[in-house]
């Protein structure tokens, strides 16, 4: 059966973009990914989008389009799915996260991205360039 992981790709003004550290597992932590986490039963995506961002970083957000298709996690059975989003109301704070960090366009790779996030970084970097 494949788990649904959601990842909100977290946009602010001038084309920021909000990264994660992982605080956990041990194998994945201090690595760098979009915020988000697993889909409960009986759970819609967008509602644990939601739910994920309430949890991790305190804001609630609004969700945008969807990025790609599924994104396969190295763990079998994964997928990840990602959405654009922005902070409707709240600051973010790294709750769940050893940090959180704002990169702008031009510092999109000055974070270790975790192996799973990195392609969603480069193909959210081609959305932003065409806004």
């Amino acid at each position: 059966m494949t788990v649904i992981v959601v990842a909100a790709v977290i946009v602010g003004p001038g084309g920021r973009v909000l990264a994660a550290q992982r605080a956990e597992p041990p194998a994945l932590m201090g690595g760098w990914e979009f915020p988000g986490g697993k889909v409960d039963p009986g759970e819609g995506e967008i509602e644990a989008l939601v739910r994920e961002c309430r949890e991790e970083l305190g804001v609630e957000i609004e969700v945008g389009e969807r990025v790609g298709g599924d994104w396969p996690l190295s763990t079998g059975g994964y997928v990840m799915r990602a959405w654009l989003a922005r902070v409707a109301s709240g600051t973010p704070q790294a709750r769940e996260h050893l940090a959180l960090r704002w990169l702008e366009p031009g510092e999109y790779y000055d974070v270790a991205w975790l192996a799973a996030d990195l392609p969603l970084m480069e193909a959210v970097e081609k959305l932003l360039a065409q806004d």
